[in-house]
């Protein structure tokens, strides 16, 4: 464990990128990276068609792995050099990508580096995203044993030709296989992805994903809108009129089932897209959204210090596996003050929570107060113990509020 100093203690969340995937779905515009066998050369995965198979060689992905442990180290020094103060992670979280790409090796020295590395509180929340088509009992039992206590699974759907469509690996009773294996090696904290608004997805075909999602056991789940995204085959086809995602008023009523279903079920809609049995809300996830630290490692992974300054590793794989995790190439910005509140305003109001109007200046207030009038007296916006919040009609506009209390 790393050395524990005579300062302050600061609370802040760990984030890894593992930007490794083994096929292209249909819909994503994440940073990953993947060499195809069949290229001469490395290949940029953006430049691959959905659903290919790709296969890197060893040494890239140990290339990676290998700057990753040297990341580190280097950022273990000074996570935030801003902050004076012991840095305690009580959120790690492994995402991408495909971190299940990793084999037992790769998974064993990185927790070991971690550990001696960072200060991770003992009931720090470590998770671990996963593609159902990579688990195993096995892979349960090691991330089990190496402190792993909850995991992410991108089910997606759980409709064969909705997968199919989404250039998925897996099929819905593979999904529901991962799910059984992780729950009966010893998991009891499993959130699950679900997407909606997809195209040929009926109302139907929602509903019934919710009803079958949520007699798998499963304590979280993230329900997303479609976006279609520059640069993926969904905007493709989307744009020759080949595909034709769901309009807006068959969204919003996806949307509303699902708001309807969770509450039947008893569940906590605790931000716009996210819902949690009670006791098990994403530490992780709500660290972002009440302006936590937290430090990123791997290209593309965003760090915040939870003042002004935020950093971004450049999205290039071969350029940090040549920076061996030694000055890693990145970018920093300082927020200005404009900044700061158009996140806050973000961040804040997309949780049940809401914006404690505590934490703004009195000419912040007095500001935020006269733009969001009119929606409070349209009912969309409601103040409850001088906290401003979305009311049940605000959540289906929250974009449109949301952009009209941040300042240009």
């Amino acid at each position: 464990m790393a050395e524990i100093k005579n300062k302050n203690s600061l609370f802040a969340g760990l984030y890894v990128h593992v930007p490794f995937c083994k096929s292209r779905c249909a819909y994503c515009d994440f940073y990953r990276f993947a060499p195809c066998e069949a290229s001469s050369g490395d290949t940029d995965f953006a430049d691959l068609p959905a659903g290919t198979v790709a296969a890197w060689t060893p040494s890239l992905l140990d290339g990676y792995v290998e700057a990753l442990l040297g990341e580190m180290r280097s950022r273990s020094r000074a996570p935030f050099p801003s902050r004076d103060a012991d840095v305690v992670f009580s959120s790690v979280y492994f995402g991408g990508g495909t971190p299940s790409v990793l084999s037992a090796e790769h998974w064993t020295r990185i927790f070991s580096v971690m550990h001696e590395c960072f200060r991770i509180a003992e009931d720090a929340e470590i998770s671990v995203e996963l593609n159902p088509d990579d688990v195993t009992p096995q892979l349960a039992r090691l991330l089990l044993q190496l402190g792993v206590n909850r995991v992410s699974l991108g089910l997606q759907s759980l409709h064969d030709a909705t997968l199919r469509l989404m250039r998925r690996r897996h099929d819905a009773q593979r999904a529901r296989q991962a799910v059984h294996i992780l729950y009966n090696e010893g998991f009891r904290n499993i959130s699950i992805d679900l997407i909606y608004g997809l195209p040929g997805q009926s109302l139907d075909d929602f509903r019934s994903d919710l009803v079958e999602a949520l007699m798998l056991p499963v304590t979280h789940m993230s329900a997303y809108a479609l976006s279609v995204e520059a640069g993926t085959e969904m905007e493709r086809r989307v744009s020759s009129g080949e595909w034709h995602p769901a309009g807006d008023e068959l969204a919003l009523s996806m949307y509303k089932e699902l708001l309807r279903e969770m509450q039947m079920q008893g569940w906590e809609h605790y931000e716009i897209s996210n819902f949690a049995r009670p006791g098990f809300r994403s530490r992780h996830n709500s660290s972002y959204w009440t302006q936590t630290p937290y430090l990123g490692l791997g290209p593309a992974a965003a760090s915040y210090d939870g003042q002004r300054e935020r950093r971004l590793n450049v999205p290039d794989l071969p350029a940090y596996v040549a920076s061996r995790g030694m000055n890693v190439p990145a970018e920093t910005e300082q927020l200005s003050d404009d900044m700061l509140f158009n996140e806050l305003l973000l961040t804040r109001l997309r949780t049940s929570d809401g914006l404690p109007l505590s934490l703004l200046s009195d000419a912040d207030r007095r500001r935020l107060l006269s733009d969001a009038a009119p929606h409070l007296q349209r009912g969309t916006l409601r103040i409850d113990a001088d906290t401003l919040q979305l009311t049940p009609s605000g959540l289906f506009v929250s974009d449109d509020i949301i952009s009209d209390l941040m300042r240009v």
